[in-house]
């Protein structure tokens, strides 16, 4: 190779390697440089008129059962619920955007409660932003739970508000001496990459475990959420502040009472069940046990 034809094979390396550093520093600047929004807010979502929010607040007032279907809920105890929230959820205006109302807010959640639509097909249906829809929904969910909790989700805490439920239970399912119907459910989700096998289920799923007990009408009087879905039944259980309340005698059960046609007394929480729990269900029932 010749003086002229290695210089010429230099100067074409150096051009390539030229072009190549141009394309790398090209797409660091495009990756790095923020892109200046095209609106703040996309008109078509300005455009709230023509959502779901004006179907409720507007042509929902002349069909007060179809308010109901949408929110399972009546336009009465909407309208109390939403007395309850405000004060935990309202959001005031700035100079650079309207906050959201705490009505809207409640519309939206109910919905989001109701149907389990995620907040992408939410946006679209009542024309406000997926973002803002994520930041309220958990934020609503919390002032409702801390709003009724204490009236409509309160564990019994003295021996006369068992021996109600108890007496319902005899009543209307014909089981004496019981004070819960106790059962969990799995709420499947997507875990993130980082979750590992942590909420794998034995159904193959992620989840987190919902426990709940529930009165002779089907009303809760108790929730824990959040185990693992991994966990089994016991360890669920365990988990809970119930148990600790339970196996610590801090709930102030009945004195224990016979069973039709038994003359010995029976406890409304046997050892037994205890055995059962701490062995994940190796023990067998007993025959007295209601």
């Amino acid at each position: 190779m010749n003086r002229k034809t290695k210089l010429r094979h230099n100067n074409s390396a150096k051009v390539k390697a030229a072009v190549v550093a141009m394309m790398v520093a090209a797409t660091v600047l495009d990756t790095d440089l923020p892109h200046a929004r095209r609106w703040w807010t996309r008109p078509w979502l300005q455009r709230k008129d023509k959502g779901n929010l004006n179907l409720v607040n507007q042509e929902f007032q002349e069909d007060p059962e179809q308010f109901k279907q949408f929110l399972r809920i009546d336009e009465p105890t909407f309208n109390k619920l939403l007395e309850l929230v405000t004060p935990y959820i309202q959001k005031k205006d700035t100079y650079f955007r309207e906050a959201v109302s705490s009505r809207d807010k409640l519309i939206i959640t109910l919905r989001f409660l109701a149907t389990g639509e995620s907040y992408r097909s939410l946006m679209y249906s009542f024309r406000q932003a997926e973002s803002t829809i994520s930041l309220f929904v958990p934020e609503v969910c919390r002032a409702i739970y801390h709003s009724l909790s204490e009236e409509y989700l309160k564990v019994p805490n003295t021996a006369a508000e068992w021996l109600n439920i108890a007496k319902d239970f005899q009543n209307i399912w014909n089981l004496p001496n019981v004070l819960g119907a106790m059962d969990g459910k799995h709420v499947v989700f997507k875990a993130k990459r980082s979750e590992g096998s942590s909420f794998y289920n034995y159904k193959g799923q992620h989840s987190i475990v919902l426990l709940g007990v529930v009165d002779a009408n089907y009303q809760f009087i108790y929730v824990d959420i959040g185990t693992n879905g991994r966990v089994s039944d016991g360890g669920v259980f365990w988990n809970s502040s119930l148990a600790s309340a339970l196996f610590h005698d801090q709930l102030n059960f009945p004195e224990d009472k016979c069973l039709p046609g038994r003359n010995k007394p029976m406890p409304y929480v046997r050892k037994e069940f205890t055995n059962y729990v701490n062995n994940e269900g190796a023990v067998p029932w007993q025959d007295d046990i209601a």
